[in-house]
């Protein structure tokens, strides 16, 4: 999904709940849709002060509520007690390997992966809505 159709589905999303497009509000997407990382709140916090310090972590939280409520963005969760938001990928379904040590996250793709899904998923007769592949281990700055 481009950048365009993410922003028109999140303001017919806003309209069918009554909702207003404010100057924070769009500070803070902006700023979301600009981070190529998994982001938590308070970096993206930070971030939007850079721009607007008047916003406010509750609305940084309600606007991320907002984006993920839309299907614009996804919250993760890395077993590090945070959670942290990314961007609905443009192309294809990604995976994550996470290093336990610095916390690290490295994106990739499987098309050998993705289709031994399928397959299993057939076999099993049973109708995926959605998944997540994450690896745990060192990274190879920390394995050393």
């Amino acid at each position: 999904m481009k950048l365009a159709d993410k922003k028109e589905l999140l303001q017919k999303y806003l309209h069918e709940k009554g909702l207003k497009s404010t100057t924070q509000r769009n500070d803070i997407i902006a700023t979301f849709f600009k981070t190529n990382t998994h982001i938590n709140l308070e970096e993206l916090l930070k971030r939007v002060r850079r721009t607007n310090p008047k916003v406010g972590y509750a609305t940084v939280y309600r606007t991320m509520k907002l984006l993920t409520g839309c299907g614009i963005a996804i919250e993760r969760q890395f077993g590090d007690g945070q959670t942290r938001y990314e961007h609905i990928p443009d192309d294809s379904h990604h995976d994550h390997c996470i290093c336990v040590k610095c916390g690290k996250i490295v994106e990739f793709e499987s098309q050998k992966i993705e289709h031994m899904q399928k397959e299993i998923a057939e076999k099993l007769r049973f109708t995926v809505t959605n998944h997540k592949l994450e690896l745990y281990g060192f990274c190879s700055k920390c394995s050393s």
